[in-house]
């Protein structure tokens, strides 16, 4: 179980290794072979230096950061993936952006945790061409900076069994969004050693998971046709009175507001 590590690339040869690649890995989605056009890498492109940008012009050091990968509007969500991208010295470039994430890959039961470029993070066919971030406060951007840059700080939460729709309070499963707050948790709290104690932290600091409505029908439907979704982690009785609890990225932006650990949220888009 270990760190998938890719530096940035160089974006002429991010672009032109690109044309080459499958589908890349997207968390909760599954992979369909194709390739990835002309169009697809400008505009990915485009929104990693408008993103850079921003960041850079902002001053943070430590961010969570979102894309809108798929379309979640029916559920009254904005955004499916969220990262912790920060900002690290290069000796030949300068400053450069990071992004450390966990991915589904295929639509399987496992996922994995990348370190990759802001170009990787939106070189894919999203819903929509737009990004958010959230900055902790600069006391939790202290903590978080060296845990990121630690290869085996950030595997300390992972859990590889991956679920779209884990529950929160259950270690049985963990989808992206999940390990990217019980990784928090693990920076901002020492006594933080587990999972379990992750959850508790949260909790305490009042994180509140976005209760999905879906169906009986529609569970099976998932349960059935994909390997990574489950509903076994959550209680009977919600499940069984269609409450889907999980960790959504619109849930865990107001959370960091709410409580006082983020700042106000930052949205771009391309034009």
């Amino acid at each position: 179980m270990g760190l998938t590590s890719r530096s940035v690339w160089p974006w002429v040869l991010a672009m032109a290794m690109a044309m080459a690649l499958a589908g890349p890995a997207e968390a909760g989605r599954s992979c369909t072979p194709q390739k990835l056009t002309s169009r697809v890498i400008e505009s990915g492109m485009a929104m990693a230096e408008k993103t850079r940008s921003a960041l850079e012009a902002s001053g943070e050091r430590v961010v969570l950061l979102a894309r809108a990968g798929q379309d979640l509007s029916k559920y009254g969500l904005n955004y499916s993936h969220v990262g912790l991208a920060y900002r690290e010295t290069d000796g030949r470039r300068g400053n450069v952006w990071r992004v450390v994430h966990k991915l589904n890959y295929c639509g399987t039961a496992e996922a994995h945790i990348f370190r990759q470029g802001l170009g990787e993070f939106f070189l894919d066919d999203p819903w929509r061409y737009e990004a958010a971030w959230v900055a902790p406060t600069p006391e939790l951007q202290e903590l978080l900076l060296p845990l990121l840059r630690d290869d085996t700080a950030v595997l300390r939460m992972h859990h590889k069994p991956y679920n779209m729709v884990s529950y929160p309070w259950s270690t049985r499963y963990q989808q992206s969004n999940q390990w990217v707050i019980e990784t928090l948790a693990l920076a901002a709290e020492p006594g933080v050693v587990s999972r379990d104690a992750a959850q508790a932290w949260l909790r305490f600091k009042g994180y509140a998971p976005t209760t999905l409505k879906i169906g009986a029908l529609e569970r099976l439907g998932a349960r059935l046709t994909a390997a990574n979704v489950a509903f076994d982690d959550h209680p009977s009785e919600k499940r069984f009175t269609d409450r889907i609890e999980t960790v959504t990225v619109d849930s865990v932006f107001a959370w960091l507001q709410r409580s006082g650990l983020g700042k106000p949220g930052v949205e771009l888009r391309l034009p």
